[in-house]
């Protein structure tokens, strides 16, 4: 069901692979449109899929609420209407900071690693954000020589991420969800602050049900499989208690 709202969408400021970021009329406040472009293979592989920006957005929504309920300062602001986030400003930080829980994906590609090892405590990989040189994998000296971050930046953002770890992992694991690893992206804010930006959704996460450990994520297209939309619907289903659908005045 659509919204009738004005959403305060000034200049366009960026425009990413699945998202486009939008100036609002306060200068430290912007709006993210999720858009239903789907990509893999560093973009390579392309579609639009409708409803996969409404129901990551949702789901972003959920999870940021969740973390800034537990302390944990985010870029998020508010969610007007689906598919649309208010969020706070951020100058963003050029790493892309996963976090694995249990061995998938490109780590059984590139070490010797058993598929579904579990990992404690969780290893943390830093990428460079970069599409020209294919987001590399960073050693904390590579990423002082770059400049992308000092080391007390490196220390705070690693003590950030197993905190949001810890939160995540726990609440997924409580509605039926393994929760094999994680893409996230920090930022400073206004004050200099490291805050959590960007997205937390079936495309930067993996997510299994832990009953059937059906796949509930963007792998599902990564591998050419059917069911990517259900999939997302599903997770948001999972996740959202009635007062959420409610509020965001949702009917699945």
């Amino acid at each position: 069901m659509e919204f009738n709202m004005n959403l305060d969408k000034g200049n366009l400021l960026y425009r990413g692979k699945a998202k486009d970021v939008y100036q609002t009329s306060q200068p430290q406040q912007v709006l993210v449109e999720f858009r239903d472009d789907i990509t893999a293979g560093d973009g390579e592989k392309k579609e639009v899929m409708s409803l996969k920006g409404y129901y990551n957005s949702l789901i972003s929504a959920k999870l940021f609420e969740l973390l800034e309920d537990a302390g944990i300062k985010t870029q998020y602001i508010d969610l007007p209407k689906p598919g649309y986030m208010l969020s706070h400003k951020l100058d963003m930080i050029p790493l892309e900071v996963i976090t694995r829980n249990i061995a998938a994906g490109s780590l059984l590609r590139k070490y010797p690693f058993q598929e579904g090892q579990t990992f404690n405590p969780p290893i943390i990989q830093m990428d460079y954000k970069n599409d020209e040189y294919h987001d590399p994998m960073l050693n904390d000296d590579i990423i002082l020589a770059l400049e992308l971050a000092s080391s007390e930046d490196l220390e705070t953002i690693r003590e950030i991420t197993l905190q949001i770890n810890a939160v995540l992992k726990s609440f997924l694991e409580s509605r039926g969800l393994i929760f094999p690893d994680f893409k996230i992206e920090f930022g400073r804010d206004d004050d200099g602050n490291i805050v959590l930006g960007d997205e937390i959704s079936p495309d930067t996460c993996r997510f299994w049900d832990s009953e059937t450990c059906d796949i509930l994520d963007k792998d599902l297209f990564r591998k050419g499989e059917s069911g990517v939309i259900e999939a997302y619907q599903k997770v948001a289903n999972i996740i959202l208690d009635d007062e959420d659908k409610e509020r965001w005045n949702l009917d699945f």
